[in-house]
């Protein structure tokens, strides 16, 4: 079998916008298996880890605050409602409105996606040092604020 780590790259295999793109295809493909082992998905993470670090909240808040959209919001509530992961209730300061809360069984469940998270990045990071994972999410987080203040994201 050929090792291609001792293959000669081509210039555009070098280029940051290359190694970031595969990089994130490795870091989607790892943590989506890891959310899958717990029957999850990245907005059932993302939604459950909102509620437990702000508290409850209206979709419309909750959807700004996790960053998914309110097209998608509605689904992944339902699922999560479904499942008894989340409670959905009538907002006391406007009856039209739902207020979403994370119940016992949602919590658990998000500690399984902290764990299953913590693994994948563990996985992804393997051959960094723990100063040049900090380095790396530094640096990381310094591009991504630049280009979310550029386009009104965030």
């Amino acid at each position: 079998m050929e090792n291609f780590s001792e293959e000669p790259h081509a210039r555009w295999q070098e280029l940051p916008s290359w190694l970031l793109t595969q990089t994130a295809n490795h870091a989607h493909r790892l943590v989506t298996d890891g959310f899958s082992a717990v029957d999850a998905r990245g907005y059932h993470f993302r939604v459950l880890a909102t509620l437990d670090e702000f508290g409850p909240a209206s979709q419309a808040t909750l959807g700004r605050r996790s960053g998914i959209h309110v097209s998608e919001m509605v689904a992944t509530i339902n699922e999560l409602a479904e499942r008894d992961l989340v409670e959905r209730a009538p907002d006391p300061a406007d009856r039209r409105r739902n207020v979403i809360s994370l119940t016992a069984a949602g919590k658990r469940q998000l500690r399984r996606l902290e764990k299953q998270l913590a693994e994948r990045q563990d996985e992804l990071l393997a051959p960094l040092s723990a100063d040049e994972r900090e380095r790396l999410a530094a640096l990381l987080a310094k591009l991504l604020e630049h280009h979310d203040r550029r386009t009104g994201e965030g």
